[in-house]
C-alpha cells in the first residue's frame, strides 16, 4: 500500500509517519530527505523544483513492487503533485490512501515552526512566514484529514489504522485495486 501523508510544514507529518511507520513496518519516504541529499551531492539548491519528488516517486515505485508499504511524506502542495503519486500507486498495483496532515490551531503552528530541531544535516526549515504564504492547492478528492493540535501521535495514528483498514494489524487483503480506489 502507499500512504501519502502531506500537509503544510510543522503540522507534524514527519512525527506522524515515523511512528505509523514503525508500528505497521513500512518504509518512511521522506522527500526533505531526498531533497537535502541531492543539495549536499552539489546537484542542486534549494528550492530543488520538482527533483526531489520525482526521485521519490521513483524510490516509492520499486518499494511498492517488493512488496513493501511505503509512507510517502512531503509537503505535495500540488494538484500535479498528487496525481503523480496516485499515479505510482496505479503503476505498481497497490493501494492508495491520502492522509492530509493539519494543525488547527495557529499559535500551535508558528510554536512547532519556530522551535522545532532540525533532525537533516544542512537542512534549513522554512520560517513561519513561509509556511502561511506558501501556495498550497485546496484538494479536489476525498482524503482523510488529521489534525494534530494539541493532540498525541498515538490518538493520530489510531486515526489513521481505524480510517484506513488496511493498516489494522491483522493487514487484511485489498479487495479493490488502487485504480478502482481512485475513482
Amino acid at each position: 500500500m502507499l500512504i501519502i501523508m502531506c500537509g503544510l510544514p510543522a503540522t507534524g507529518k514527519t512525527t506522524l509517519a515515523r511512528a505509523l511507520a514503525r508500528q505497521i513496518g513500512a518504509v518512511h519516504l521522506r522527500i526533505d530527505t531526498v531533497e537535502q541529499a541531492i543539495v549536499r551531492a552539489g546537484l542542486g539548491r534549494h528550492p530543488v523544483g520538482p527533483v526531489g519528488y520525482v526521485v521519490g516517486y521513483a524510490l516509492a515505485e520499486d518499494h511498492l513492487r517488493q512488496g513493501l508499504t511505503v509512507i510517502a511524506e512531503c509537503v505535495n502542495p500540488l494538484a500535479v503533485t498528487r496525481d503523480a503519486w496516485w499515479d505510482v500507486a496505479v503503476r505498481a498495483g497497490v493501494p492508495v490512501a491520502e492522509v492530509e496532515v493539519v494543525c488547527s490551531d495557529p499559535a500551535e503552528h508558528e510554536r512547532r515552526a519556530t522551535e522545532r530541531a532540525v533532525d537533516i544535516p544542512g537542512f534549513a526549515p522554512p520560517t513561519w512566514h513561509d509556511i502561511v504564504t506558501r501556495e498550497y492547492e485546496p484538494w479536489q478528492r476525498d482524503h482523510l484529514v488529521i489534525d494534530t493540535a494539541g493532540r498525541a501521535i498515538d490518538a493520530c495514528t489510531a486515526e489513521i489504522r481505524h480510517a484506513i483498514p488496511r493498516l489494522r494489524p491483522e493487514r487484511l487483503p485489498s479487495g479493490e485495486s488502487a485504480a478502482a480506489s481512485r475513482r
